[in-house]
């Protein structure tokens, strides 16, 4: 299967958090997007890989996605190698993504930049002729693929966005794709021990961030990127 946009996220929840309106409205628009969660979150303080593994699922039917697959790596402790950046080749040309959204470039937790130089690494191997790799399923060679463009979605930190989609009419979706993760979020009754994305305030701020993100371009929401390389068009007019 083609895909349009495949996103990857360290850990299930990533892609919610940094883009799932931005998934959502492209899935409107008609628009094929697939997700890939580099591990299972094993380490996480609250819930188990299981109840992560059934979140997931459940939010990805809420955003539409074609497709979803876990990489199964090691949560902490996978690496920027040889073996891991193979395993996300075959994956990228296995559905030829003309887009690529992953992780923040920096960040709190030492999964997100990693795995954002990771898929990035990954996507630049997956274009070179001489690097041979198997279908999964069928053993056919795989054809070289290097998706056209790279966004990071933002996370734990205020990074500076070089990119502002407007989700307007797409957060009732994000937010209800990212709630469907019910180990992780605000829940007033959980008896979970607490952790810094547990809080009230961190979920209040998923919308308030929204907000800021549209008050920089003139809507009422938006989802902030940042890119590797410039982005280029076609006449100034192309651009809001």
């Amino acid at each position: 299967m083609k895909l349009d946009i495949l996103a990857f996220g360290s850990h299930p929840d990533d892609v919610e958090l940094g883009c799932a309106a931005t998934l959502a409205k492209e899935i409107s628009l008609g628009k094929k997007v697939g997700i890939v969660d580099l591990t299972r979150g094993e380490l996480g303080t609250r819930g188990t890989a299981e109840t992560r593994y059934e979140e997931a699922d459940n939010a990805a039917k809420i955003m539409g996605v074609s497709v979803r697959d876990n990489m199964e790596f090691s949560d902490g402790f996978f690496v920027n190698d040889k073996h891991h950046q193979m395993e996300l080749i075959k994956v990228i040309r296995k559905y030829k993504p003309e887009i690529v959204i992953c992780n923040a470039i920096e960040d709190r937790h030492i999964d997100h930049a990693k795995g954002s130089q990771l898929v990035c690494d990954a996507c630049f191997l997956s274009g070179l002729l001489k690097i041979d790799t198997k279908d999964e399923y069928d053993e056919s060679w795989q054809e070289p693929w290097r998706p056209k463009q790279i966004y990071h979605y933002i996370q734990w930190k205020n990074l500076e966005p070089d990119v502002v989609v407007d989700v307007t009419g797409f957060m009732e979706t994000k937010m209800d794709a990212v709630l469907a993760y019910k180990t992780q979020f605000y829940d007033k009754d959980s008896k979970e021990p607490m952790t810094p994305i547990a809080t009230k305030n961190f979920t209040d701020n998923i919308k308030n961030r929204a907000i800021d993100m549209g008050r920089l371009i003139g809507t009422q929401y938006g989802e902030g990127f940042t890119v590797d390389r410039y982005i280029a068009v076609d006449s100034l007019f192309h651009l809001k």
